[in-house]
C-alpha cells in the first residue's frame, strides 16, 4: 500500500495527519503543495483544501476523515483510549478544535474578512484571538476537571486529541494569543512536543519549510 500525503509545512490540518501517521509508525511520501489553488492539486482534490491522502491512486480529503481511515486500516496502536466513553470524549475534544475553531480562523476566512468585509489587520487579529480564547477556555476547563493520570489529554498515551491540540497551540502562538490562562493545555503541548512523532510532524521538520532547519 502506497500512501502519499499532499500538504504543505504550514497546514495545521496536514500536521495533525502527520502526527497520527507518525504515532502509528506508518510510512508515507510527503508531497508538498505550493497552494491549494494549484491546477494540479485542484484536479487531484476538487475540494481545494489541504491535506489530501492518496492511497494507491485513490484520494481521500479532509483531515479527520483521513485520520479515521488510518485508524481503520492501521488499528494498532490506536489513537483512542480503550474505554468507549473516553473515546467519545477524545473525539469531542478533537472536534471542538477541528470542526469549530479551525474553520472560522483559517486563511480563507481571514482573507474574506479583509477583502469582503474590510477588516484591517487589527480586526482580523481580534477575530482570531477571540475564537481561540473561546475554544481554549472550554478545553482548559474540561482538562482541569478531568484531571488525568498522564501528561497527555487523555492519560499516559497521546491520542487524536493531542494530535489536534498541538498544531493549534502553535497557531495560537504565531498569532500572539496569550496562553497564560491555559496552563494545562500548555503542559500537554510541551509533553507532546518532546515526542519524536510530534517533532517529526512539526512545520520546521518538513522538506518544504523555508528555514534552515528543514529536512534535506
Amino acid at each position: 500500500m502506497q500512501l502519499r500525503l499532499h500538504t504543505r509545512y504550514q497546514n495545521s490540518a496536514g500536521q495533525r495527519v502527520r502526527i497520527v501517521l507518525n504515532l502509528k509508525r506508518i510510512a508515507y511520501e510527503y508531497v508538498p503543495i505550493g497552494s491549494p489553488r494549484d491546477a494540479g492539486y485542484q484536479r487531484l482534490n476538487p475540494q481545494g483544501l489541504m491535506p489530501a491522502l492518496e492511497i494507491d491512486g485513490r484520494v481521500v480529503a479532509q483531515s479527520m476523515a483521513i485520520i479515521e481511515l488510518l485508524e481503520e486500516l492501521f488499528p494498532a496502536p490506536s489513537i483512542y483510549p480503550a474505554d468507549p466513553i473516553e473515546r467519545a470524549e477524545t473525539r469531542a475534544f478533537a472536534y471542538l478544535i477541528a470542526a469549530d475553531l479551525h474553520p472560522v480562523n483559517n486563511q480563507r476566512v481571514r482573507k474574506y474578512l479583509a477583502e469582503k468585509l474590510g477588516a484591517d489587520e487589527a480586526g482580523q487579529l481580534a477575530w482570531y484571538q477571540h475564537w481561540v480564547a473561546v475554544t481554549f477556555t472550554s478545553l482548559e476547563t474540561q482538562s482541569q476537571q478531568r484531571g488525568g493520570d498522564g501528561p497527555y489529554c487523555f492519560g499516559a498515551t497521546p491520542t487524536l486529541a493531542d494530535a489536534c491540540l498541538v498544531p493549534q497551540m502553535a497557531n495560537a502562538r504565531r498569532f500572539g494569543c496569550d496562553l497564560t490562562a491555559y496552563p494545562r493545555l500548555v503542559a500537554i503541548d510541551a509533553a507532546c512536543r518532546e515526542l519524536q512523532a510530534f517533532a517529526d510532524a512539526a512545520p520546521e521538520a518538513q522538506p518544504d519549510y523555508p528555514g534552515e532547519t528543514a529536512k534535506a
